[in-house]
């Protein structure tokens, strides 16, 4: 069971911004309104608030008579790639923050947010935005390779870990590690050193 992205779209459950192609508008063509990456424009590309724009309109109902979003989901694939492109990190978990107030707090929503890890200590912008976004996250998956190197029954692990809020008589985090195979059309999770081919 799946969701169509394309049906959700044309049927107004979904907004989409395509970076790549909205990029191209930024640089090529005249825009009479701002346009949510005209920070690609500006020599100072920490101003974010165009794009948080474009987030809280596209959460506004589009008739007065309609009623707004119910439960939103913000999906963000990949807030690494504003580093890339010379934005800061203070500025990118700014952005974050903002968005989670219009969409967690305010409509009860939830933020879906992909940030790519490098692995270089000396990246020290993507470890203040990683180190950032776990601490506002109440939910973490973290999917890497294997440490000990390839494995043709086991491709990687998958690091998951839930922050519950304070409860004075329960355990805060809660930490769990599996294994798993990707196969042609969907992915095998087990138990850290249970994949069929030890068993």
């Amino acid at each position: 069971m799946g969701v169509s992205l394309t049906t959700a779209r044309e049927r107004g459950q979904l907004v989409f911004l395509e970076g790549l192609k909205s990029s191209v508008d930024v640089f090529f063509r005249a825009e009479e309104k701002p346009h949510p990456l005209q920070f690609l424009r500006e020599a100072n590309a920490g101003n974010l608030q165009p794009l948080y724009e474009f987030v809280r309109e596209a959460l506004q109902p589009v008739d007065k008579g309609e009623a707004a979003w119910r439960c939103p989901v913000l999906l963000v694939d990949n807030l690494s790639v504003l580093l890339s492109l010379g934005v800061g990190a203070v500025a990118v978990l700014d952005f974050i923050h903002y968005c989670r107030a219009a969409v967690c707090c305010k409509l009860q929503g939830n933020m879906v947010v992909l940030a790519h890890d490098s692995g270089h200590a000396e990246d020290e912008e993507n470890g203040i935005l990683l180190n950032g976004l776990s601490h506002q996250s109440h939910l973490v998956l973290r999917a890497e390779g294997l440490a000990t190197g390839f494995c043709r029954d086991v491709h990687g692990q998958l690091s998951i870990l839930w922050r519950r809020p304070p409860q004075p008589t329960a355990q805060r985090d809660r930490s769990l590690i599996y294994q798993y195979k990707i196969q042609d059309k969907s992915v095998s999770f087990f138990a850290k050193g249970l994949s069929p081919a030890v068993l």
